[in-house]
């Protein structure tokens, strides 16, 4: 019988094939083939667990062989196939299948537990063709995700050996433990909460409907992270595609919750200012994905974004452009997906004072200047929706208009609807490029003239006067229109604000 289990190393993962001899000597066990120190630890808790599951466990040498023995092997994943190949070796069961695929992490009892990255090792083993799939209990519903047949959910050793005997009769025993399917909940915030905002919301949701990068800036107590926090809400679920892919990552980061299906929710990650390079981009001895992977198809929000180093800021350039990491490691060389919507929060200074009515900024031009730096401008230009802030008075407070987020949520989902029907294409409005972007914008002669108008007063950039059409499409298509019009142009042109100066006019700054 061969046995395979399954490597985790980035995104994708190799399938490993675990072989086991048994030799007349001193009896004991070698494991070879690059087992990190977790592997090496379950010689004994292997040997107990059989022995506790009913079997004998033989007193004879053992050398149990991971191949390719170039790759480095991890986790606990590997009790399952190996215990199964001890016994193999010792005729245990009689006539077992050709070929399986393992994973568990093994009790002293011989309970079965979870182990990471299930939904990953299934879709790697796809290639394998036809072959029993014996998967932990516990991750019955992360499998079951994955779509791929001849599951086999086992909840202890002496389980996978029954299996073993008559795979094609063999039934998983009930559970009573719930099995969920929803994804990662809610957050429960809604726009609902905010009054006096109409254009806040109203660029959010053009956000919201083409995937664009979005920058929230004012004064404190303006309510940028209030907004940005609820964001979320007004998001579609996933596809289903989308929706393998998210949780797929979840998986080999051990982040998905056990007895999870599918995260149908588009994820949203907000790290601490404080975060580091590695945390935000990936990597570390076993590359795990970063912040960016984790926020595939959904949103990363960087509260605070100037008090981020500055090196951080600056390695989210390529992330964001080509819409995915590659790391490199021990000459290792592996990725991770990090297509994801950027949005950003911080103040317009750092005392927080410029543009706010009956207040003096206390900073300099210079510190301001600086302060703006940290961002840079290669990371800013990228940033196609901008929105200035400032806090909404008593009377907006306590009676300006509000909109609900599910209201706001539908719009969103229809203007999706409309495009993709339109151009026959479930790409984003953001992600669309050069004669793509062109054909699906459609710009007659009143339109373009605005476009040259306006982004050669600005002093845009050609990624800018991408960004700008890129937005118009989403306008566009919240209003039904299968052409983008002037208007759609001059809103566009609007949000991105001006192409030099994020600052406000007209405020008073102390003098340097």
């Amino acid at each position: 019988m061969t046995i395979y289990s399954y490597a985790s190393f980035g995104y994708e993962g190799e399938l490993v094939t675990v072989e086991v001899d048994l030799r007349p000597a001193l009896p004991g066990i070698e494991i070879v083939g690059l087992p990190d120190s977790a592997i090496r630890e379950a010689k004994e808790r292997i040997r107990v667990a059989i022995r506790n599951s009913g079997f004998e466990y033989p007193t004879k040498r053992i050398l149990v062989n991971l191949y390719p023995a170039g790759v480095p092997k991890a986790g606990a994943s590997f009790d399952l196939p190996i215990a199964l190949g001890i016994l193999a070796a010792c005729g245990i069961p009689e006539n077992p299948p050709e070929r399986i695929l393992a994973l568990g992490e093994l009790q002293l009892s011989g309970r079965i537990r979870a182990v990471d990255g299930v939904i990953a090792a299934l879709h790697e083993s796809e290639a394998l063709g036809e072959l029993p799939r014996l998967v932990p209990e516990e991750n019955r519903a992360e499998a079951a995700a994955a779509g791929i047949g001849n599951l086999c959910p086992v909840g202890d050793l002496a389980d996978a050996v029954d299996l073993l005997r008559a795979p094609a009769s063999w039934k998983p025993r009930d559970t009573e433990d719930k099995v969920g399917d929803s994804g990662i909940p809610e957050t429960g915030l809604d726009y609902g909460d905010m009054a006096g905002c109409p254009e806040l919301l109203r660029a959010l949701q053009v956000a919201a409907v083409g995937g664009h990068h979005a920058m929230l800036f004012g004064p404190p107590g303006s309510g940028k992270s209030m907004a940005a926090l609820r964001f979320p809400s007004i998001l579609p679920p996933l596809a289903h595609r989308e929706s393998l892919e998210v949780t797929r990552i979840y998986s080999v980061a051990g982040k998905l919750p056990r007895r999870w299906g599918l995260i149908k929710n588009p994820p949203f990650r907000k790290p601490h200012h404080s975060a580091s390079r590695e945390g935000l981009i990936g990597g570390g001895p076993a590359l795990q994905p970063g912040e960016v992977s984790l926020a595939h198809n959904g949103v990363l929000l960087l509260d605070e974004a100037a008090e981020f180093q500055s090196g951080v800021l600056q390695a989210l350039r390529e992330p964001v452009e080509q819409r995915r990491v590659d790391l490199v490691r021990a000459g290792r060389r592996a990725f991770f997906p990090a297509r994801f919507q950027l949005l950003l929060t911080l103040n317009p200074c750092p005392c927080g004072n410029l543009g706010k009515e009956d207040a003096v900024c206390l900073c300099t031009e210079r510190e301001i200047s600086r302060y703006w730096k940290t961002l840079g401008g290669a990371l800013l230009d990228r940033i196609d929706i901008r929105i200035p802030l400032n806090p909404a008075g008593p009377g907006a407070l306590l009676g300006g208009e509000r909109r609900g987020s599910r209201s706001i949520r539908e719009d969103v989902l229809n203007a999706r609807r409309f495009g993709r029907k339109l151009r026959g294409t479930e790409r984003m409005n953001a992600d669309l490029e050069g004669r793509e972007l062109a054909r699906a914008a459609d710009l007659d002669d009143d339109s373009r003239r605005v476009l040259l108008e306006e982004t050669h007063r600005e002093g845009f950039s050609n990624r800018a006067v991408h960004g700008v059409l890129k937005v118009a499409l989403s306008i566009a298509d919240l209003e039904a229109s299968e052409r983008v019009m002037a208007p759609h142009i001059a809103e566009a042109v609007a949000l991105r604000g001006v192409g030099g100066n994020l600052f406000y006019s007209g405020v008073r700054i102390r003098s340097s």
